[in-house]
C-alpha cells in the first residue's frame, strides 16, 4: 500500500499507527489543530499532516482535495480512528452531548468513508475502523460511548457486505483498555458528569459514578500501549485475507466472554464488582 489516510492522528492509537505505517507508506495524518499539524509535519519522512475535522463536510472535502492533488487521486486505505468519550448517566446526559458523541464516533467515520470510497474502490483497498470492546458490552455511565461503538459495529457489518462486490475489505478493530489520552478524557468526562447532575438527583448517582471511576482506574492500570493496536492495524492492512474483526488485549477477550453470558448473570457479576469497590 502506498497511500493511507489516518484520522485522529495527533495522539494515542492514531499517532502510533501513523508512525508505524509511515515506515512503508505515505500516511496522510488527519489533525484538527495547528499545533498538531506542525508537530506531525516536523517528523518528516512519509508523514503528511492534513487538517481534517471528521464532523465537518467542508473540512473533509478540503482534505480530499489535498490528498488527491498529492496522489493523483489514489488512496489505498482509510483508518477511521478519531473518537471521543461522553460519560454520564443516561437519565441526565445532555442531548447536545449525546449528539456530539454520535457525530464524532459514528457520523465521522461514515462521512470520511463516503468521501474517499471512490478512491478505495478504484484501488480495491481497505477500510479499517477503530471500534471497541465497548461495542460488544455496555457498562454503566458510559452509555453514550458504548451506544456509538455498538452503532459502529452495525455500520461496518453493513459496509463490509456492501463492499464485497468491489473487492474492498472492511475491517473492525476492537481494543480493550489502551494507554491513551482517551482514558484521561473519560475520567474528566465522568467527573464533569457529576457536576452536571441536578442537585436533587446527586444522591442517586454520585456514589455509583465514583465507584465506576475507581473501576476505570484499575482497568487503566492494566492497559496496553497504543502501538499494540497499531501493530494489529498494520497486520490487517497487509494480510491477504484479513479477518472482519480483530480483538486487541486480554481484557477485551475477558469482556467479550462476560458479554456473552446471560443478561441476569452478567448484570449480577458487574453489580458485584461495583459493590465490592470501597
Amino acid at each position: 500500500m502506498n497511500n493511507i489516510l489516518v484520522t485522529g492522528a495527533s495522539t494515542g492509537i492514531g499517532y502510533a499507527t501513523t508512525l508505524r505505517l509511515a515506515k512503508h507508506a505515505t500516511v496522510y495524518a488527519g489533525v484538527r489543530s495547528e499545533a498538531d499539524y506542525v508537530n506531525l509535519g516536523a517528523l518528516g519522512g512519509n508523514i503528511v499532516p492534513v487538517y481534517l475535522e471528521v464532523t465537518d463536510g467542508s473540512s473533509i472535502a478540503r482534505a480530499k482535495a489535498t490528498i488527491d492533488e498529492r496522489t493523483g487521486g489514489k488512496l489505498d486505505a482509510i483508518v477511521n480512528n478519531a473518537g471521543i468519550v461522553v460519560a454520564a448517566p443516561l437519565e441526565v446526559v445532555e442531548p447536545a452531548e449525546f449528539q456530539r458523541q454520535f457525530a464524532v464516533n459514528v457520523m465521522g467515520p461514515l462521512l470520511v468513508t463516503q468521501a474517499f470510497l471512490p478512491r478505495i474502490r478504484a484501488s480495491k483497498g481497505r477500510i479499517v475502523t477503530i471500534g471497541s470492546i465497548g461495542g460488544k458490552m455496555a457498562l454503566p455511565y458510559i452509555g453514550p460511548y458504548a451506544a456509538s461503538k455498538f452503532a459502529i459495529e452495525a455500520l461496518m457489518d453493513a459496509l463490509r457486505l456492501e463492499m464485497v462486490q468491489f473487492g474492498v475489505r472492511v475491517i473492525l478493530i476492537e481494543p480493550g483498555a489502551i494507554k491513551t489520552p482517551l482514558w484521561q478524557r473519560t475520567q474528566t468526562a465522568s467527573a464533569g458528569s457529576i457536576e452536571r447532575i441536578p442537585p436533587d438527583m446527586l444522591p442517586l448517582y454520585a456514589e455509583p459514578i465514583r465507584k465506576m471511576r475507581v473501576l476505570s482506574s484499575k482497568i487503566e492500570a492494566g492497559a496496553i500501549e497504543p502501538d499494540r493496536v497499531a501493530e494489529v492495524i498494520e497486520r490487517a492492512l497487509a494480510a491477504k485475507n484479513p479477518r472482519a474483526r480483530y480483538l486487541v488485549g486480554t481484557d477485551a477477550r475477558v469482556q467479550l466472554a462476560i458479554g456473552r453470558l446471560p443478561e441476569f448473570v452478567r448484570d449480577r457479576l458487574i453489580g458485584s464488582m461495583l459493590a465490592g469497590i470501597k
